[in-house]
């Protein structure tokens, strides 16, 4: 863990339930600048095909959404910006609306093949795509034809590498295609050797 995230992660309450159950409960501090990403993890999100994204509202509740797209959908801008293009959809907008009122937000981008997750926090800006029309080209998913209404950009502010131990490996079907190909081509080699053979 990053000593900004720590920072940012181990609240009061937090620390006082660490001490309860017999943990350290030291309060991190002196990390007052955002972790800059670096090149593994600038890579790992890079290829990512989908992140969850939570944000807060202004009753207090949280609420979690789904991102996906192709890999690399979600883009580096540099080592502490990442964006995505907000593609139009079911309008109800709750990311934005609540990002109006606290642009705090959480990352959780997945790699469940490998058993990785990079945790992060940011601050999340939409813009409108019209004014800046050539980052939202740029970020526009290669082959889509939903229309780019927004830029959403994140500062990032800290992350994490979570533990893996707990992670149930997934395959995507792309995925399981590129494993299963070696296989297929070994079955097809069998079956034409034995209809070589005599009676084959």
């Amino acid at each position: 863990m990053t000593g900004r995230y720590l920072e940012l992660a181990f609240t009061p309450a937090v620390l006082r339930e660490q001490q309860r159950a017999g943990g350290a409960g030291a309060a991190v501090t002196g990390f007052g600048e955002p972790d800059p990403l670096g090149p593994d993890e600038a890579a790992f999100l890079a290829a990512r095909d989908s992140f969850y994204l939570a944000s807060v509202n202004e009753a207090g509740w949280p609420y979690v959404q789904h991102r996906g797209g192709p890999p690399g959908f979600l883009h580096v801008l540099d080592a502490r910006t990442l964006a995505f293009a907000d593609l139009r959809g079911n309008r109800q907008l709750l990311t934005a609306g609540n990002v109006a009122a606290d642009p705090r937000v959480s990352l959780f981008a997945m790699d469940y093949p490998g058993r990785r997750r990079l945790k992060l926090f940011g601050r999340l800006a939409f813009t409108p795509a019209a004014q800046e029309p050539e980052l939202a080209a740029r970020l526009a998913p290669a082959g889509s034809r939903a229309r780019v209404e927004r830029v959403a950009r994140i500062a990032v502010e800290a992350w994490d590498w979570n533990c893996p131990q707990h992670i149930t490996p997934r395959y995507t079907l792309a995925e399981v295609e590129a494993l299963a190909a070696p296989l297929r081509a070994r079955i097809a080699e069998l079956e034409a050797e034995l209809a070589r053979r005599p009676g084959g």
